[in-house]
């Protein structure tokens, strides 16, 4: 996985003009939590699309730009938590056992 390492707030302004042309894909990670370092490694053990970019953010270190990320995108903070960003928009989000490779990259078919 070629993760980004997503730690400011100014990247999202970035990921949202990237977005109108490659879908972005953010991986919001607690670093305290087991279900989070679950569905970290299930993303991993799992090819990368190469049709979009995968975004890490490790909230424990960035909780400012996740509070951004649940604002500008319009979902409520979870973690973990996926987003698929397309057109500037938050048009999938999944949280905890519900973050599937298979079911990322259906949604970047269908979107």
């Amino acid at each position: 996985m070629n993760w980004i390492d997503l730690t400011n707030i100014q990247q999202l302004a970035d990921i949202k003009e990237l977005s109108k042309t490659r879908p972005q894909v953010i991986f919001k990670h607690s670093t305290r939590c087991s279900i989070s370092s679950i569905a970290k490694s299930r993303l991993e053990r799992n090819e990368q699309p190469e049709s979009c970019d995968f975004y890490y953010l490790d909230l424990l270190k960035n909780r400012s730009v996740s509070d951004q990320v649940a604002q500008d995108f319009a979902v409520v903070h979870e973690s973990p938590q996926i987003l698929l960003i397309k057109d500037t928009e938050c048009v999938y989000e999944e949280s905890h056992s519900g973050i599937q490779m298979d079911e990322i990259m259906e949604q970047i078919a269908l979107n």
